[in-house]
Formats: C-alpha cells, sequence, structure tokens
C-alpha cells in the first residue's frame, strides 16, 4: 500500500481497509465465555464512527485528551482511535495502576476523557474526583457492579455507541469530514516511557511517526494480512501500541485479545500466532516454566528433554554464530524437532511462530540460546518509546545472539565520543508532553536522540548494546563489564526471578536475589521443607544453598573478575507498587539499590547477616510487618 505520510492518519487507514476488506475478513477477535468474538473491518470502523461522534456529542473537542484504562481489547482501540479521528490525543495507563499514579497522570496530561474497563478502574478515578477538577467524563466497558453508580460524569460504553448512532442520524456527513481534517503531523498518541530511571514522562508521537515506523518494520520483518498477532501486553508499552494498533492499520493483520490475563498462554495455542512481541520477562517465563515442568515430568520425558536438547543449543550455537551446521548435527535436528521440539512448540503456542520478538530491555543469552534450540526464530529489537520503538532489529537468517541487529531501514546509528548509542529516524517523537527541559536533554542540537545506553556497532553494522551508561562496571583490572549480562544470565535459572549485581573497581562484585516465590516454594515442598512466609522461605539455609548453585553456575562462565563473590536473597517480592520494578516489569536499578541499601551496604562489607525489621505495603494497601534475618553468602 502506498501511504502519503504527509496526509495518512490512522482513522484514514482503518476507512481505507473498511473499504477493501469490508465484512469478509477479521480485525479483530476477543475471546468471552470460552467463545471467539469476531469483529470485521467494517465492524471495527463502524464502532469507532459511532464512538467518535458520541464522544463528540459529549463535548469532545480537538487537542482534548483521552486516557484508556483496563485490560487489552477492541473497545480499548475503537476509543484511541476515535478520539485521533476527532482531533484528540488518546493515552493508555496500564490497568494496575494504583489510584494514585492514575489521578497524576490524568493531572500530567491534562486528560478529559476516560474509557475505564469496569468498575475497579471507575473506583479509582471516583475516590479522586475531587482533585481531577478536569475530569469530564468516565464511559466504563463492563456494566458489571455499576448499577448503583449515580455520578454524572459517567456514561456507559454502551450509550456512548448510542449517542452516536442518533448524532450519525442528525449529522450524517460530520464523520467522514472530521477524519479527512487530519494531518501526518497531528499528534496521534502520548505514550508513557518505562521510567526505568525515574517518573514516566509522556512522549508524544505523530501519525506520521507511527506509520513510518510501520512501514519500515514491515520491511526489516515481512508481515502480510493472512497473519494473526495475539495481544498479551498493556497498550501503555509502545510496543504493543505498533503491534495492536499501528502495524495491522498498515498492514492488514489481525489482532486476537484473550479471554483474561490467566488463560493468555491457552487461548494463544488456539490462534497459533504467526508473529509475536514481547519483552524479555515474557520469553523468560515461558523458558522457565518449561524448565519447571520437566522437573515434574515423568523419568521418560525427562530423558527425552535432557538428551534431545543439547543437539538443539548445538544447532542454536550454529545459527547464532553465523556457522553452517555439519550434515550429521542437521539429521539430528530433524528427529530432535519430531520427537520433542514440535510437540513443545504445540504446547507453547507457538507452533506457528514464523517471527518472535523482544524488545524493551536486553535478553539474556541463555534464554535466546533456548528458544532458538526449540526453533523459535526469535529476534531482538532495540529502541526507545522516543524513536517510536524501534532503532535496530535482527533479520532473518541473520541472528547474532550478542547483538541487536542492524538498523532500520531510515534510521540512523552512531556511537558519540562517551559511547552513548545516538539514533535519529522519521520515528521521532515531538518531544514531552509539558516538559520541554527533559526534551532539550535528551535530544542533541542536531536532532540525535540520546539513549542513556553504551554500545559499538560491528564491521557487519550490528549494534551491540553493552548496558546502561551508568551502570557499566569497571572490574579490578581496569576492564568494562556489562551489569545488565551477569543479571540475565542469573534470571534464566527458573529460581531467580530477579537479580541486582552491584561493586566494581576495588570492590568485588555483589548481588542482590529475588527468588522466583512459585518455582523456589514448589521445590521446598518437593523437598519437604516446611515455611510460613516469603521472609521465611528466603532466609532457609537450604534455599540459600540452592541459590549458591545456580550463581556457581554462571560463575564458571565469567570472566574472573567479573564474578559475583557475596550474594543476599531479598527478603520479600519486588513489586511496581512499592516502585521496585516498571509496570513492564523491569527493575528499577537505583530504587531497589536506595530501598535495600543497608542490604547492599552489608554484602560490601562482608557480613554473614542482616537483622531486618520493617514495614512494607502490600498492593492492597495493607501494612505488613517483616522481622527477618537475612543471610549472607559467600560463594
Amino acid at each position: 500500500m502506498q501511504i502519503d505520510l504527509d496526509n495518512a492518519t490512522l482513522p484514514k487507514l482503518l476507512k481505507l481497509n473498511a473499504e477493501k476488506y469490508g465484512a469478509k475478513k477479521a480485525a479483530l477477535r476477543q475471546k468471552g465465555l470460552g467463545i471467539w468474538q469476531t469483529f470485521s473491518w467494517l465492524e471495527y470502523y463502524e464502532n469507532v464512527s459511532k464512538l467518535a461522534l458520541g464522544l463528540h456529542s459529549m463535548g469532545f473537542k480537538p487537542a482534548d485528551k483521552l486516557a484508556i484504562i483496563g485490560n487489552n481489547r477492541p473497545e480499548s482501540l475503537f476509543a484511541e482511535i476515535a478520539a485521533q479521528a476527532l482531533g484528540g490525543i488518546a493515552v493508555s495507563f496500564y490497568h494496575d495502576s494504583t489510584q494514585h499514579e492514575v489521578a497524576k497522570a490524568i493531572k500530567q496530561f491534562d486528560v478529559s476523557f476516560v474509557i475505564a474497563e469496569d468498575q475497579e478502574q471507575v473506583d479509582k478515578l471516583l475516590d479522586q474526583k475531587e482533585l481531577l477538577p478536569e475530569l469530564c467524563r468516565v464511559i466504563y466497558i463492563q456494566k458489571r457492579g455499576m448499577r448503583n453508580y449515580q455520578d454524572n460524569i459517567l456514561a456507559s460504553f454502551a450509550e456512548a455507541l448510542e449517542a452516536g448512532q442518533a448524532h450519525a442520524e442528525k449529522h450524517p456527513e460530520l464523520f467522514d469530514q472530521l477524519v479527512a481534517g487530519g494531518h501526518g503531523d497531528d499528534a496521534a498518541i502520548i505514550c508513557m516511557t518505562s521510567g526505568t530511571t525515574g517518573d514516566p514522562k509522556g512522549a508524544i508521537l505523530t501519525f506520521k511517526s507511527l506509520i513510518s515506523m510501520s512501514q519500515a518494520f514491515n520491511e526489516a520483518d515481512p508481515k502480510n494480512e493472512n497473519d494473526e498477532f495475539v495481544s498479551l501486553l498493556p497498550l501503555a508499552w509502545f510496543g504493543e501500541q505498533l503491534m495492536s494498533v499501528a502495524a495491522p492499520l498498515v498492514i492488514g493483520y489481525t489482532v486476537n485479545f484473550p479471554e483474561k490475563p490467566e488463560t493468555a498462554m491457552a487461548d494463544m495455542r488456539e490462534i497459533g500466532p504467526h508473529i509475536m512481541l514481547s519483552p524479555p520477562k515474557v520469553w523468560e517465563s515461558i523458558a522457565a516454566t518449561v524448565r519447571v515442568r520437566m522437573m515434574d515430568s515423568t523419568p521418560f520425558k525427562k530423558f527425552m528433554f535432557n538428551s534431545l536438547m543439547p543437539i538443539g543449543e548445538k544447532y542454536a550455537d550454529c545459527v547464532l554464530s553465523g556457522s553452517k551446521p555439519s550434515l550429521a548435527l542437521e539429521i539430528w535436528r530433524f528427529i530432535a524437532h519430531i520427537l520433542l521440539f514440535r510437540p513443545l512448540k504445540d504446547r507453547l503456542g507457538l507452533s506457528r511462530i514464523r517471527s518472535a520478538l523482544t524488545g524493551g530491555a536486553s535478553l539474556g543469552t541463555n534464554v535466546f540460546r533456548f528458544f532458538h534450540a526449540i526453533g523459535v526464530n526469535l529476534k531482538q529489537l532495540y529502541g526507545q518509546t522516543e524513536i517510536s520503538g524501534i532503532t535496530c532489529m535482527h533479520r532473518n537468517g541473520g541472528v547474532k545472539g550478542a547483538t541487536v541487529g542492524l538498523p532500520l531501514p531510515g534510521t540512523e546509528i552512531r556511537i558519540d565520543e562517551n559511547g552513548e548509542i545516538l539514533s535519529k529516524s522519521a520515528g521521532l517523537f515531538s518531544g514531552y508532553y509539558g516538559d520541554e527541559a527533559a526534551t532539550s536533554r535528551v535530544l542533541t542540537a542536531d536532532g540525535w536522540l540520546r539513549s542513556g545506553d553504551t554500545g559499538y556497532l560491528d564491521a557487519d553494522g550490528h549494534l551491540t548494546v553493552i548496558d546502561r551508561v551508568g551502570d557499566v562496571l569497571t572490574l579490578a583490572d581496569g576492564s568494562s563489564y556489562s551489569a545488565q549480562l551477569i543479571e540475565n544470565s542469573l534470571r534464566f535459572s527458573p529460581f531467580i526471578a530477579e537479580a541486582l549485581v552491584d561493586g566494581g573497581g576495588a570492590s568485588e562484585l555483589v548481588a542482590l536475589i529475588g527468588i522466583n516465590s512459585r518455582v523456589v516454594g514448589k521445590w521446598a515442598g518437593d523437598n519437604k521443607l516446611s515455611y510460613m512466609t516469603f521472609a521465611d522461605l528466603a532466609a532457609k539455609p537450604e534455599i540459600n544453598d540452592l541459590i549458591a548453585g545456580e550463581l556457581s553456575k554462571v560463575n564458571r562462565d565469567l570472566p574472573e573478575r567479573a564474578r559475583i563473590a557475596r550474594f543476599a536473597i531479598i527478603y520479600k517480592e519486588l513489586d511496581a507498587d512499592e516502585g521496585e520494578l516498571t509496570r513492564t516489569g523491569k527493575m528499577r536499578r537505583e530504587a531497589v539499590r536506595t530501598i535495600y541499601g543497608e542490604l547492599v551496604k552489608a554484602l560490601h562489607a562482608g557480613s554473614d547477616k542482616l537483622d531486618i525489621d520493617t514495614n512494607v505495603v502490600f498492593p492492597d494497601g495493607k501494612i505488613g510487618h517483616i522481622q527477618t534475618t537475612v543471610t549472607i553468602r559467600t560463594i
């Protein structure tokens, strides 16, 4: 499809697709009560048209902001494009945001209209309504529990559609006129940054940015209109905006929404997607799940896995290094595929995957190797929200495991004198909403985007990302090493959920370890180890022995100066509500280092234990008391 980037908008692309495909092709599917409900491209367009006119009748004006909060569903996409059709700007919030975070974001982005999924999300708004005078309307999608709500700012999604239908009858040409008035340089969305190094900011992205990035992405990793994609992640993450909103409008593939997060993997197996984009946390979770299930499987299945997996890993090593596998390895790989990898991929819902993508953070080499071993064509993306998500990516047949691939078509990369990665493309954002100072800090005088990451380009033009500028470790011999690389290796263990490596220079490297409570708890049960609380489990000598063994395995593959000398297990699970993780699951390194500062000091001081007596705030707002002794182990 030839697209005029100066004139194109997402609502205009939706109209073109509705004319092209009509009612014949599925645009969206959602599972509800065990049944997949399909929306054709024509129904997609009609719902957007009705909602847009409904919002118009309620007073939504050009440049107004509409927020969407809840799990991904077709109504989320209807709302986003409806707001854009009216000349407004859409912004998505994470469904698990606290009411304080929601209120803060509404003020930060001057939101006047909100599409809320259900009673839970509505309550977050009504509880702070007096603090949000700019809030005009809250439109809720699910009616359950809302019968007795009488607030005059509330309206149901069905009511908004009905209002839109009535408005269309009075003004039959209005929607087409509104859509026709859009231009490529108009602001389309405000997308929140991950907030790894501070509070999330709102990056303003235009239609031109979104559409040009979708085109470049498709050129680097071809997709077609018959492909299926399963939406697994919040629309507040830019990767999901690209895959579920912009790219389908450019290419025409079908987006599928699971019934609920708990059934996502089972629903994905039913669809059998051709393309998949997820952050490292999802891929790490899948790999850990496989390894855990193997612990519980029959002796025969364990034998098959342990015998055939090394064959896949040898084959993956050839693929990732660019060397040609021997004929004998090809034959054994085919046998392993028939006996193990094909049924395993089917079980995971990955049997039809043509292009598996990961982005948002660095993925550990071991996890990357695992998926290539079982035959999943996993490729790394690298980029920033501020440049519409993607700067570099692996190409088919050109996966180099240690790199993040080649720049996308139309994207320029350079490394400055301090080793920082700078980029420039048509996908560059317009700036941070309401924060010109932050915008000027991240853009150079000649328009290059600072990444905050260090890296280098190899002879083939592939980019290798080392780490965040402030997180590169200087070892005792003066050499540099990536803390992120060590942490990724640690997280490959099914027993380890999070890791923070600290130290460098004259001091030895130490690690704070967050255990995977589900996997470690099961291991404890299998070994008849009783415990009462998470803190109790983390303090058990047997658990410390288990984690020490996992760290020793990682240390064997690291340079001597980059090996972890001591570690301690964190006495609670890291939580986004306490600022320890971002809403996408990435660890906020500085926050964790500050919150557990005494433990970090004890690790460096060579102590063998630290007494903890503190309060923690649980997600439901309740305060709990933790009193325990953290053991500090030397490896």
